[in-house]
This record gives C-alpha cells, structure tokens and sequence, in this order.
C-alpha cells in the first residue's frame, strides 16, 4: 500500500470529502475537470485504454467513482464503484446480476417502497424472495439457502435498524451474498463494507448530493467477480449516469461532510422538539438515546441521519400541518439542503399510518426549523 492510500485512510471526513476523486493536478488545468460529453472516443486500431464508448466508461464516471469508493471504504483498493442513472438502478444491477432462477433473496419487508415491485419482477424470474421486518434482526429467520440477503438499515421511512455485522457473518456462514443500501446513512454516517458486506447500494440523488437536483445511484463492492456481473448488468440495461450529473454529483460531495454534520444536528434537535409534543406519537430518530433502534446504531453508525419520522393523530391533521409550514417542502425524496417532509401513505406503498410523516432536515438555521414546525403544530390543531 502507498504511503498516500495509507493517508487516505487516516485522513479526516471533511479533507476527505473535499479531495475525494480528485486527479492529480496538472498546471493550468481545473482542480476539478469539467464533464466529458462523448458518446464515442477516438479508437483507432485494436480496442486498448480506458474509454472506448459513452455507454461503457466515461472519464466524469471514473472521477466521481473513485471519488465514492474513497468514502465508502478509505485506504482500500480492493473496493470497485459503479454509479447509475439511479438508485434504482444500483439496486436492481446487483438484485439482477447476482440472482438466478431458483435462487432465494431475503429482502426487508419494510424497506423501500420500490422493493415489492422489484421482488415481484424476481419471482416472474423464477426467484424466492422471503421479507421479513429490519427490526430485531428478523431477516436472520430466513437465510437457510437464500443466495442474497438485501437490508436496509436504517430502514426507509420507519428508521428502523438491524445489527448489520451480525446478519451479514450469518449469510456468509449460510453461503450467502450480502448488500447493504446504505441511502440514509451515507459513507460518513456508515461503511457497510467495513461491517462485512458485500456490496454498499445507495441513492445518490438523496444526501451524497444533496441539493435536489440530480439522479444518481451507485454500488461500491469488494469482491471482483461480483462487481464484474454488475458491471455488465449496467452494460446490459444501459442505465448510465450522465456526463453533467457526475460532475454535478462530483461538485456536491466536497461539502458532504459539512451538509451531513449540520443536518444531523439538527434533526436531532427537531427530534428532542418533537418529543415534546403531546399529538405526536412514534417518533423515531436513531440518535434518540430512547429510540428503540439507539443502541445498535451507536454501535454502527458514525452519524444518524438526517430523517425523522413520526405520526399525527388523522390524515387531516397531518395535511393540515404540511400546508402550515414555510420553512419546509412538502415533497418526496431526502437529504437535500432544504427541510422537506410528506405524508407517506399518500403514494399507497408503505404500511405506515395515514398521518405518518417522514421529515428530512436541511441546513437551515436549527432555530428557525424548529419554530416554524412548532408553530405548524400550533395552526394545524383542531
């Protein structure tokens, strides 16, 4: 190992985040190159070198690639990185790529709202697929001849979390692949590959960017041949992250470490507002010491998040209280620098109450959140 992998890995998260990716420098040149747009590159003679085709490889990938695969495993270079047009798109290349018919996937039966619709494509497929709940390590139930176990931890929206060292030695010792999506956490909050796992999957359209304004996804593993069979599987589907979406993507993980820190605070300071409030019920943020998930993800985790959830008493009641705020989005989605928050049960996916809402904190002044979500209590009472 060089001197400056070893650095890499003892460097802070903050200088991390800001170098992560970067190429060497070259006088006169960006620190940063600017997006590649090329569907296809000069190839004269036999097919050697890096970049062949804009659907295979593109020079904007490689640099936000590496960039990723340094926070979610620092001070490796056994660790590949491959980014998508999508959440989505990471999860399905690894559900994809790595089942057969007659296989078995453990999948969370609380997880994504996306993941029913996946599972039912894999059984059209001829694949098992068993759930089971995040919380108490239900999963571990179930992998008696599964060949993947998929967790989500925390899980997404109910924020429940599962002890992602004690499930993945169990898949292993059954046989088992194992992928974590690591979207809520992120790199800085948690490195699933360092807990044992197989793969890290995450949304990079939520906090990695942060800003709302990009799709992206990615998966980050460490065994070759398995990241080879995703690498085709991203071949196969063409689900290829853009040229100006990397680099944007790129742009934003620099102020990862300071979007993260401040976010997380904050919602932990919403979260102690919200216990406070006699309508609301369920509340769950894992930073709470008295949140059930607290204990294993202080075991885990490096940072909390950024997402609270909770319930109001009706659907009413929790309209009411979205259309009162000012400081916050009713939108879909998490992690961006703006609050946003939305009543789950709208889409019809999730077995949540009707007035559940799932709340991502952004970087606003933690003062003036907490006041405008206060005071939308206040309006939106009976």
């Amino acid at each position: 190992m060089s001197d400056a992998t070893e650095n890499e890995g003892r460097t802070g998260d903050g200088t991390r985040a800001v170098r992560a990716g970067l190429p060497e420098p070259v006088k006169h040149e960006p620190t940063l190159p600017g997006p590649v747009f090329a569907a296809h590159f000069h190839l004269p003679g036999e097919v050697t070198g890096p970049y062949a085709y804009g659907r295979d490889d593109n020079p904007t990938w490689t640099l936000l690639e590496r960039a990723i695969g340094e926070l979610e495993a620092p001070g490796r270079e056994d660790v590949e990185t491959l980014v998508f047009a999508s959440g989505m798109a990471a999860i399905s290349s690894v559900l994809f790529s790595q089942l057969r018919a007659g296989d078995a996937v453990v999948l969370p039966s609380d997880g994504y709202q996306v993941l029913p619709l996946v599972g039912a494509q894999l059984e059209a497929y001829g694949i098992e697929v068993r759930t089971a709940p995040t919380g108490g390590d239900a999963q571990l139930e179930l992998l008696d001849g599964a060949r993947l176990l998929w967790i989500e931890s925390p899980s997404n929206p109910g924020l429940d979390v599962c002890d992602i060292r004690r499930l993945t030695e169990a898949a292993h010792a059954r046989g088992a692949l194992v992928a974590v999506d690591n979207t809520l956490a992120t790199p800085l909050g948690q490195r699933p590959l360092e807990l044992g796992a197989d793969f890290s999957v995450a949304s990079g359209t939520k906090q990695l960017t942060g800003h709302g304004d990009v799709l992206l996804g990615y998966v980050a593993g460490r065994d070759a041949e398995a990241m080879t069979a995703v690498r085709r599987w991203r071949k196969i589907v063409g689900a290829i992250s853009g040229p100006m979406e990397s680099w944007l993507a790129h742009r934003s993980i620099a102020t990862l470490q300071l979007r993260v820190d401040r976010q997380n605070a904050t919602a932990l300071t919403v979260a102690e507002a919200l216990r406070q409030r006699p309508e609301v019920s369920d509340l769950r943020y894992p930073g709470l010491p008295d949140d059930p998930s607290h204990k294993i993800a202080t075991q885990q985790m490096r940072r909390y998040g950024c997402v609270v959830s909770f319930t109001l008493p009706t659907r009413e009641r929790a309209e009411r209280f979205l259309t009162s705020l000012r400081l916050v989005e009713d939108a879909t989605s998490f992690g961006g620098v703006r609050s946003t928050a939305e009543r789950r049960r709208r889409w019809g996916g999730d077995a949540v109450p009707e007035g559940f809402i799932r709340m991502s904190v952004g970087a606003e002044d933690p003062e003036d959140l907490v006041a405008d979500i206060l005071r939308a209590l206040d309006q939106s009472a009976d």
